[in-house]
């Protein structure tokens, strides 16, 4: 019997003998031990049933279980699972759709038409079916969901292995989203003071970096994802409204004079650097997986209504709402200013005056949203490190103190390292090109291990190659962007 562990017990057990014995003449200790056995093999799959996770004792177990279901309810990822297949949706375009979209033509400039159109395709066409492998595999254990990352991480490659794996490159990319996205609300709140009120006393991008940081003491508060719902669907309306006004303006200013759509940079160096700074841009561009089984984690499910069927309906909507807005603007974008594109649409595009500073301003309020997705997570790890190790007692003082530390730190490194398109370009191929590319095929190769040289075993490999790649050249660009940004930067300025 696959869940079936033997350990010593103050009953008398007879799973030894042949002779069945009828459920109702078990004692209440052995249903408890039935039980917990049948869940330890059911979260550890092939690992065994061993019941490391509890203390031993009928009375100790049913206390801890009984924790983890009360700790769940508070927890920001488990405490409402009430979400509908639109949560998904939004959810899904405000985590994926951002500062990235924004960058797409200046990438498009330094890779040419011809690469630059198959990266953008081979992209969207990837990561659409990695995001549905996370959906599958969430509750591919009947009676078990994988409500976080690294959870999934776990049941693939072991308790311990997968939390190293998983964990560091998640927190990276969460962390480091919210760093970029620190600076990108905060650019473009100085854009638009600056297009809105062109002879006022210039401001220090440093304070408008504060006050997007004022902005996350205060919403940082709401509990959990769906208490987050409204400030995600605003967002969400936002990234559809600033990328139409980026390339309908785009299309309203018409091809530049003189544009020229050769390579970007005019050496071979500078080309190979320039190459690799863009893949991390379309990377980043792309990267929504971090929190999807967070967001799955929202909707009800039973095994007659799986929560896969809602979510995929909300990611299919979300990825149409993604080609909408990204395919135009890095198209057209590039379209009308070739490789003399800056590395956001909306620099380049100057006039009308209005019309960009309301762009700008959809940008900032699409970001503040999005921070919250990806914050949600973060704040979901710290609690439950603070609760379940360090013992603190789950309220609202605890929520509010690790909440603050936890903006005030990514506000610091923001106004310190605000260099934009580097950024992007690191973030992107270090960190979500793993997550996002090819840590889900691993995943799925690892447990559902498919026949060698199927269709799935190739797609799989192949994009797992592709995924590594990325990772690996992508980084090295964005560093080089940053190293020239920082040699004429001044700390604070």
């Amino acid at each position: 019997m696959a869940g079936i562990c033997y350990i010593s017990l103050p009953l008398s057990l007879p799973f030894a003998s042949t002779k069945k014995t009828p459920l109702g003449l078990l004692s209440n200790e052995a249903f408890l031990f039935i039980r917990l056995s049948f869940s330890r093999s059911v979260q550890m799959g092939s690992e065994g049933a061993g019941l490391s996770r509890y203390p031993q004792g009928g009375k100790m177990d049913l206390e801890k279980v009984n924790d983890d279901k009360e700790l769940d309810k508070w927890l920001p990822i488990t405490a409402n699972q009430n979400g509908k297949w639109w949560y998904s949706t939004f959810h899904n375009v405000t985590a994926m759709v951002g500062a990235g979209v924004l960058s797409l033509p200046y990438a498009m400039a330094q890779l040419g038409w011809g690469p630059g159109v198959v990266v953008l395709v081979l992209s969207w066409i990837i990561t659409l079916y990695t995001l549905w492998q996370m959906v599958e595999m969430h509750e591919m254990v009947p009676g078990k969901r994988f409500n976080r990352y690294h959870e999934l991480g776990q049941y693939a490659f072991g308790e311990k292995l997968g939390l190293y794996i998983v964990v560091p490159q998640q927190l990276v990319v969460e962390v480091g989203v919210n760093i970029v996205y620190m600076v990108t609300g905060g650019k473009s709140l100085k854009k638009f003071h600056d297009t809105v009120c062109p002879n006022c006393k210039d401001i220090r991008l440093t304070y408008f970096i504060f006050i997007f940081a004022s902005c996350h003491f205060v919403l940082s508060q709401l509990p959990n994802f769906n208490s987050i719902s409204g400030v995600s669907l605003a967002a969400a309306v936002m990234s559809l409204s600033y990328s139409t006004i980026a390339w309908g303006a785009s299309v309203q200013k018409g091809k530049q004079a003189n544009v020229e759509y050769g390579l970007k940079a005019s050496t071979a160096s500078g080309t190979i650097f320039n190459v690799l700074n863009a893949l991390g841009d379309v990377a980043f561009a792309y990267a929504g997986h971090n929190v999807v089984l967070e967001i799955q984690a929202t909707i009800p499910s039973t095994p007659e209504k799986p929560s896969k069927k809602p979510m995929w309906k909300g990611v299919i909507f979300a990825y149409i709402v993604v080609a909408v807005c990204y395919f135009p603007v890095a198209l057209i974008g590039y379209w009308a200013f070739g490789n003399g594109v800056a590395d956001n649409i909306l620099i380049s595009l100057e006039k009308p005056r209005w019309l960009i500073a309301m762009a700008n301003m959809f940008v900032f309020i699409h970001v503040v949203g999005s921070y919250q997705i990806y914050a949600m997570p973060v704040f979901d790890m710290i609690e439950t490190v603070l609760v379940k190790k360090l013992h603190f007692r789950p309220s609202f003082v605890l929520r509010l103190v690790s909440r603050s530390i936890y903006v005030a730190f990514t506000c610091f490194v923001a106004i310190t390292f605000p260099f934009f398109g580097g950024l992007l370009g690191f973030f992107g191929g270090f960190a979500f090109a793993p997550t996002t590319y090819f840590l889900p095929c691993i995943m799925w190769l690892a447990i559902y291990k498919p026949r060698r040289f199927s269709l799935s075993w190739f797609t799989n490999w192949i994009c797992i190659v592709l995924g590594v790649l990325l990772m690996v050249l992508s980084p090295i660009g964005g560093l080089r962007e940053i190293i020239i940004s920082a040699k004429n930067y001044k700390f604070y300025s």
